[in-house]
């Protein structure tokens, strides 16, 4: 009995599935005498054991039927899978899994078998699991810099940099492309699906595919050859087609499901091989899902081979640099894409919109290179560059060329050209003019930009000079570069505090657990100490040595980015720290500081009096430290209290009792006695 042509590629779909059914109801023993017959014959894989499903774990065609146990696809038992037919009797679809055994040809594709391999394209994968549902697909390889490309990056770092258009050759291999625009170049091959739509005198809606003789079958209008047909030459074909049978009709014709087809990827590739790919994929996508060039793989220099046809050249920057995609043709069957060995390569470094390695052709002038990598970046000093050719290394090694005569200049094999930055170099400070911010109780505080040999009066006087109310004992100067340097110096003091800390708590002895916890809190205190003073930030502040009755500031020359802040003349002292009560008073120009530290109530029984100091508005500090004897005695007591000042009077850190003087005092004799009547038994 014959079926009607247009129910057979229905039936042919459907087939495997069924079978794949009845195997999984099928009894474990019979299925496990029968399978390999039965799938030698229909392509299927040689399934060994109890397994319940269509394709438990595939491992390989060489004959080495690995045992392991998963669940398969269609079915819910565990069994054993080995190798698998060859046999397409059913049309089934080969599969090439690469065998766990095979050792890898290049050692950056660990894992990976070497040779040629089939890849599926994203939307033709197959459910080759080793785990239930899992899809296998190639992972993409990293990309491994050539040796060029390391030297170019020791001189860069830290910036990276890598080959022109390495990023972009990197396989999104689990992406797909729901609906691909075909061209209307696109030749019809068998496997292709047609979805036709006829309306009018006949109503037509149905999905045929190409045969593998070319041709497809239309409802009472019989078998048209199809392929080798341009997509866009199809409606015509088939109106005509038509026409012989029908009149006043409309018709509609579009690609659907597209074949897949195998290509070849050789040469300088992260992936050589064989691939099935869509229909409508090209040169560059191929490239892509291959891994792109390696290292010695060229990205000028690729050539498309076709049977019957001279190789034709496509170059990768032509789509990188500039977009143009006329010679990144699609692909047929049984292409081969081949990646030459790389050619001559240069790096531009420093300056440049996109520091980056980059390959030339013959004849191909700096001002080119300059081009692919997006030319000199806004910064760039655009009247000299510097160029490090590998011919000369061992001699000058280096030299400067003006970027007129070095734009048309022919570069070699492993030239270096540094793009120098015009904005990095600081310029001499004599030359330089000064824009400066004044604010406070000056006439007319904003910013203003001075000659470079300016200085403060310069200032004072461009902003109508003080008002009658300004502190200028209390001017508050800050400068950028000395900000810059207590950063540095603040640094480098954390870390040495954190070096002696960390010292302390390794070298210390502990005899007990009682000292093992106090050591970890001492160590907790000392770190959360180190934090608070990392958040601490340095402010630039310069102190203005002046008297405290002074009209005018010190001659001092101005810098870029100087700040100054002249307060209002404060009516009041502040005394804080150890005190009964801490505040500001009203200033009274015949009171000292001792007088206010009594109106504060003097210092608690806990405070360190040694350590009093005061801080006064134009930033110095005088500390009770500087003499000699109790506060009563030393030199802030009788010092005469300054508008701004601020008293501190801090806690004292070791603090005893009586009784635990007269405790460790009891123990020290004790611990003499004994040691006395040592002496003596011992002399007797």
């Amino acid at each position: 009995m014959r079926l009607p042509s247009h129910l057979a590629p229905v039936v042919q779909r459907a087939l495997p599935l069924i079978l794949s059914a009845l195997l999984g109801l099928a009894s474990p023993v019979l299925q496990a005498q029968s399978n390999n017959s039965l799938n030698n014959n229909l392509g299927l894989p040689v399934v060994t054991g109890n397994t319940g499903g269509y394709a438990g774990q595939v491992l390989g065609n060489n004959g080495n039927n690995t045992t392991g146990s998963t669940t398969g696809v269609y079915g819910n038992q565990t069994g054993t899978v080995g190798g698998y037919g060859q046999g397409n009797t059913m049309g089934m679809p080969q599969m090439q899994v690469p065998p766990s055994s095979m050792q890898p040809l290049d050692p950056r594709l660990q894992g990976r078998p070497g040779g040629l391999r089939t890849l599926q394209n994203p939307g033709q994968q197959q459910r080759l699991q080793g785990l239930p549902g899992q899809i296998w697909q190639p992972e993409a390889v990293p990309y491994v810099p050539g040796e060029f490309e390391q030297y170019v990056q020791r001189l860069a770092m830290p910036v990276m940099v890598r080959r022109l258009g390495a990023e972009l050759m990197q396989p999104d291999l689990g992406a797909t492309d729901p609906s691909p625009v075909v061209p209307a170049d696109y030749v019809v091959v068998p496997g292709d699906e047609l979805a036709i739509t006829v309306w009018g005198s006949v109503d037509v809606d149905t999905r045929v595919q190409v045969d593998r003789a070319g041709r497809i079958t239309l409802p009472r209008a019989g078998s048209v050859m199809v392929a080798g047909t341009r997509y866009s030459e199809l409606p015509a074909l088939l109106n005509r087609q038509l026409a012989k049978v029908f009149r006043n009709f409309n018709l509609n014709v579009s690609l659907g499901q597209l074949r897949g087809m195998r290509v070849y990827l050789t040469g300088f590739v992260a992936r050589p091989g064989s691939y099935v790919v869509s229909g409508l994929s090209t040169v560059s996508s191929a490239l892509i899902q291959a891994g792109g060039p390696t290292a010695a793989g060229s990205f000028r220099r690729i050539e498309l081979r076709r049977k019957g046809q001279a190789p034709m050249p496509f170059d990768l920057y032509d789509l990188l640099v500039s977009g143009d995609r006329r010679a990144d043709q699609v692909l047929q069957p049984d292409d081969v894409v081949h990646v030459l060995p790389v050619g001559p390569q240069v790096a531009l470094l420093g300056s440049v919109n996109l520091p980056a390695v980059v390959e030339l052709k013959p004849g191909e002038t700096l001002d080119n290179a300059l081009k692919m990598v997006g030319g000199l970046s806004s910064v760039a000093d655009a009247n000299r560059l510097s160029i490090e050719p590998l011919d000369d290394r061992n001699g000058a090694r280096v030299f400067e060329v003006p970027l007129s005569e070095a734009a048309r200049r022919p570069l070699g094999r492993g030239d270096i050209v540094t793009v120098h930055s015009a904005v990095d170099p600081r310029q001499p400070t004599v030359r330089q003019n000064k824009r400066v911010v004044i604010e406070g109780e000056v006439l007319r505080p904003g910013v203003y930009v001075l000659p470079a040999a300016s200085s403060l009066d310069d200032l004072i006087k461009l902003a109508g000079g003080f008002t009658g109310n300004a502190y200028v004992f209390g001017a508050q100067f800050t400068r950028e570069t000395v900000r810059q340097a207590q950063m540095i110096n603040y640094e480098r003091v954390l870390r040495d505090l954190e070096v002696d800390i960390t010292r302390a708590s390794s070298t210390q002895r502990i005899a007990s657990s009682d000292e093992v916890k106090a050591q970890e809190a001492r160590a907790d205190a000392a770190a959360r100490l180190v934090e608070k003073m990392r958040n601490l930030q340095p402010d630039g502040r310069l102190v203005l040595q002046m008297a405290p009755d002074s009209a005018a500031l010190p001659p001092m020359q101005l810098e870029d980015g100087d700040r100054l802040y002249v307060p209002a003349r404060p009516t009041s002292v502040g005394v804080f720290g150890s005190v009964f009560n801490t505040g500001n008073f009203v200033y009274d120009g015949s009171r000292n500081l001792g007088d206010y530290l009594q109106m504060a109530g003097g210092p608690t029984r806990g405070a360190d009096k040694d350590a009093v100091f005061v801080l006064r508005a134009n930033g110095s500090v005088v500390s009770n430290l500087q003499g000699a004897g109790w506060f009563s005695s030393g030199p802030l007591a009788g010092m005469t209290a300054l508008p701004g000042d601020t008293l501190f009077v801090p806690e004292e850190m070791n603090k005893t009792t009586r009784l635990q003087d007269a405790k460790d005092w009891t123990q020290i004799l004790y611990q003499l006695g004994l040691g006395l009547a040592g002496l003596r038994s011992a002399t007797n």
